[in-house]
């Protein structure tokens, strides 16, 4: 497999944040609440990983180490504030429901782990293909999340009506408890793939 190929298969999938690293839990279990919130949050956050990695692997040479950390959060703050601006404008309903959600993900270790474990020490192309495939990796974890906990917690899935006026929702799939138990599971799932893919 080519450099480029290992890296997508790695922020996608291999070393995905959430499935494997189970860093940037916060905001997984916070907004996971339907698969809309997942994806918008998942989005905001790739844009945020793309810009981040790109500027710090233009500045890194220029950058003293000893203060490379407070470095790199200023840069990922700027994009964040940059997100939060274009949600407000462009997306304000999904924006009131992400709330303090928004800013919070210049606090989310993912994007710092990867500026200080990938863009620092890489060219921009490839740190834009690093950020681009770690924050879809994200992404997926979140929709996939959040559509289980939609489908099973109101029956619908993207608002509309999957299961029938039959279904009796459990609204405790909604509520934060919900979130670890899906959560659980998806992890179960996710490690007996991988371990099936092992032995094949």
């Amino acid at each position: 497999m080519s450099e480029t190929g290992t890296i997508v298969k790695n922020g996608l999938w291999d070393n995905n944040v959430i499935f494997v690293q189970l860093l940037g839990m916060c905001p997984l279990l916070g907004v996971s609440t339907n698969a809309v919130n997942g994806i918008g949050m998942g989005l905001a956050t790739t844009f945020v990983l793309v810009g981040s990695n790109v500027v710090v692997s233009w500045v890194r040479n220029f950058i003293p180490n000893d203060i490379r950390i407070p470095a790199f959060v200023i840069i990922i703050a700027s994009f964040v504030t940059v997100v939060d601006l274009m949600m407000n404008a462009f997306f304000l309903s999904l924006h009131k429901v992400l709330g303090i959600f928004i800013p919070l993900i210049v606090v989310n270790c993912a994007i710092l782990g990867r500026a200080e474990a990938f863009a620092c020490k890489n060219k921009a192309l490839p740190s834009v293909i690093d950020g681009l495939s770690t924050g879809l990796g994200f992404t997926l974890a979140l929709f996939i999340l959040g559509s289980c906990r939609e489908l099973l917690g109101s029956g619908k899935l993207f608002g509309m009506d999957v299961l029938g006026p039959s279904y009796h929702p459990a609204i405790g799939f909604i509520l934060p408890p919900g979130a670890f138990i899906v959560l659980g599971f998806i992890l179960v799932a996710v490690r007996w793939l991988n371990a099936r893919q092992a032995k094949a």
